[in-house]
């Protein structure tokens, strides 16, 4: 059964049809005209980037894929690469899935990733040619002897290398400064042991030639005698000490350590010092808060650590004043320390006193070799130590530290 529609309903249809179809052909007109216009205000390119599905989705993958190769370029060479292979392989698998999915059109979208991917390809690797060059350049000035010059770029997977090259740098000056120390130590070691070296040798050839006289009386030639004993004696001790640095600097020496008892050892070397110590008018204040500190030491070597500090402090404290020798045990150390009021002012360098043949200004008229100190730190390293000086004003406080094992 059929409904007949009437001339005049069918008239009407075609109206609304009409009207319809005029209004989505104008509708679409106007929308053309719109993005006409806003590829003039926008230009192609960005109209094409920002107002186009095809555009927009193409700007997204060239985004990912850049932040995927510039994730390559902070990838730290010294850490695991697994995690930064997987992460680029499933982002190429997505990719290569989205593009297997759209059929025959995978077939161009393909080839378009291949050209954009070798685009950024060479700008990644002309990136890392960049920073390559950067960081041989840095090399080249190093090794030029300039060793004042710095990275300030982003070297990228090169990064960690910067840091090892700043450590290199920094290794570097410190060798030149201990090499200029060095050599400016052995110049002058070979003044003061010249210096020091003829003043008794010429006293001696002086008084030798005084005893040829045959007109001196006894007491004359006594005389004479006893003062060539005497610089003969400091010859003597000078060229000991010198020899006995000499072995310790080279590690030429052999320590026997036993068990030893620091508070008899200090009281010994005061004791068998006790003439010096009254020549020189200091009063020793030795009050150990413990009668019994056992340390493996060398006994000989220690003994002479103790005697030269204190033969140190006869000689360049004040008469009639008092030095103190305090005894501080640490958590797994033992700490001796000396303490004395200095006689001249304290003019020299804390960190070249310990060297050989160093003194102040002051103490180069006095009876000694330079060395004193020298053995003291010497000694003290070599087995297992460390000695440090410190002073306040005219205060001279000389540091022992030892492990306790």
């Amino acid at each position: 059964r059929f409904t007949v529609i009437s001339e005049r309903t069918l008239k009407i249809l075609d109206y609304v049809v009409n009207y319809a179809a005029w209004m989505l052909l104008l509708s679409a007109l106007y929308v053309c005209l719109l993005s006409l216009r806003q590829v003039f205000t926008l230009g192609l390119k960005r109209y094409f980037k920002e107002r186009t599905i095809f555009g927009v989705i193409l700007v997204w993958f060239v985004r990912l894929v850049k932040r995927i190769f510039r994730s390559l370029g902070k990838i730290n060479l010294t850490d695991s690469s697994n995690k930064a292979i997987m992460k680029i392989l499933a982002v190429n698998f997505i990719i290569l899935l989205i593009m297997m999915s759209v059929w025959v059109f995978g077939i161009p979208i393909l080839f378009l990733y291949t050209i954009i991917l070798f685009f950024i390809l060479r700008k990644y690797l002309d990136d890392i040619k960049n920073k390559y060059a950067i960081l041989l350049s840095a090399t080249s000035i190093i090794a030029e002897g300039n060793l004042e010059g710095t990275i300030e770029e982003d070297l990228g997977v090169f990064e960690p290398l910067k840091g090892e090259l700043a450590k290199v740098q920094n290794g570097f000056k410190k060798a030149v400064i201990e090499e200029t120390k060095s050599q400016r130590l052995k110049t002058d070691l070979i003044t003061n042991v010249s210096h020091d070296l003829k003043t008794p040798l010429t006293a001696i050839i002086t008084y030798v030639d005084l005893l040829k006289n045959k007109d001196l009386t006894l007491e004359e030639r006594t005389s004479y005698v006893e003062t060539l004993d005497k610089k003969s004696q400091r010859l003597k001790r000078l060229i000991e000490d010198l020899f006995e640095v000499s072995k310790a600097s080279s590690n030429n020496i052999t320590i026997n350590k036993i068990e030893i008892n620091i508070v008899n050892l200090l009281e010994q070397v005061l004791l068998e010092l006790d003439d010096k110590i009254k020549e020189s008018n200091v009063e020793f204040r030795f009050n150990p808060l413990e009668e019994k500190i056992l340390v493996n030491l060398d006994s000989e070597k220690t003994y002479r650590i103790f005697e030269n500090l204190i033969i140190n402090i006869t000689k360049y404290a004040i008469p009639h004043s008092r030095a103190y020798i305090d005894i501080e045990l640490g958590q797994d150390f033992v700490e001796i320390i000396l303490k004395n009021v200095s006689a001249s002012e304290l003019d020299f360098n804390l960190d070249v006193i310990s060297e050989r043949f160093v003194r102040g200004d002051e103490s180069r008229n006095t009876d000694g070799s330079g060395l004193g100190l020298a053995i003291v730190k010497s000694f003290v390293e070599l087995q297992g130590g460390k000695f440090t000086i410190q002073t306040d004003g005219d205060l001279f406080k000389a540091i022992v530290e030892f492990p306790m094992e």
